[in-house]
């Protein structure tokens, strides 16, 4: 059964997403159609790669992610078709797929949906091309050949011999903080030496817990989520409220001095002895 799913920054709040379900069950019958998310941030594309890697890479090999986020930043004469590891995915020529998948995949095609005036006429040429890859396999058939894309990537932690800073990707509903610091990335360079996380001038944490339940009511902690990620909560509180912490923003990070509180909160240090 073939496996499609929707990823976008529209919400669920009109017809948009219902009718391009309806189209996908029209011109693909059978299909298995999976929402990750329709709430993503149009402009926070490092947060919006979290999101959508942390779903996409447990579904099976051969699903078609149709990824729909800030679709009209820039004029659209097509979008593009990319296979990468086993999946296609579908997304709007605007920097987007490489970061979410931290390269430029070898095999890209665009799509041509020139003439398309709506954005249903758009998904429903979009839709028309996936049912063409399903029943042939074939790519390159689908498209044109597509050397030269629109690339953004993501910002990446970085590192010194005694310390390394990654930067506050998401911040859940409950204000739980994820950083750019994988586990094996944060053992690697601990090498078993004690160490402080620091997130803001004056609160650290100086060890990593198995789970919530590890510290008492409203002490602080850091673990590994189940994406591997480094996250800072509190048990029964709001981490990013208590504290003052803000998402990443590399535009306005760029713009700030660096004794700048803004500046500082959207980091985590770590320091190692």
């Amino acid at each position: 059964m073939p496996v499609i799913t929707l990823t976008s920054d529209i919400g669920q709040e009109d017809f948009i997403i219902g009718a391009i379900k309806g189209q996908i069950l029209s011109i693909i019958p059978g299909c298995a159609i999976s929402d990750i998310t329709h709430q993503l941030s149009s402009k926070n594309y490092l947060q919006g790669a979290y999101i959508f890697n942390n779903a996409a890479k447990h579904y099976p090999a051969g699903t078609v992610h149709v990824v729909m986020v800030n679709f009209f930043q820039y004029p659209q004469e097509h979008v593009l078709f990319a296979q990468y590891n086993g999946h296609l995915f579908v997304v709007p020529d605007n920097g987007f797929l490489t970061m979410m998948l931290g390269l430029k995949p070898k095999n890209i095609v665009k799509i041509d949906i020139k003439g398309a005036s709506t954005f249903i006429q758009i998904t429903e040429r979009i839709v028309e091309s996936v049912a063409y890859y399903f029943a042939s396999g074939d790519l390159t058939e689908a498209g044109e050949p597509a050397s030269e894309i629109f690339e953004i990537y993501p910002t990446q932690p970085k590192f010194d011999p005694n310390w390394m800073e990654g930067q506050i990707i998401f911040i859940d509903q409950f204000e739980n903080v994820v950083v750019n610091i994988r586990q094996e990335e944060f053992e690697m360079h601990a090498k078993g030496r004690p160490f402080k996380i620091m997130f803001t001038r004056n609160e650290t944490i100086g060890e990593i817990s198995r789970n919530y339940g590890a510290v008492t009511i409203s002490d602080k902690l850091a673990w590994f989520n189940s994406a591997g990620y480094l996250e800072l909560s509190v048990r029964g509180g709001n981490m990013a409220g208590l504290f003052g912490l803000s998402k990443f923003d590399e535009n306005q990070a760029n713009k700030q001095r660096p004794n700048d509180n803004k500046w500082f909160f959207q980091m985590v240090r770590v320091f190692f002895e």
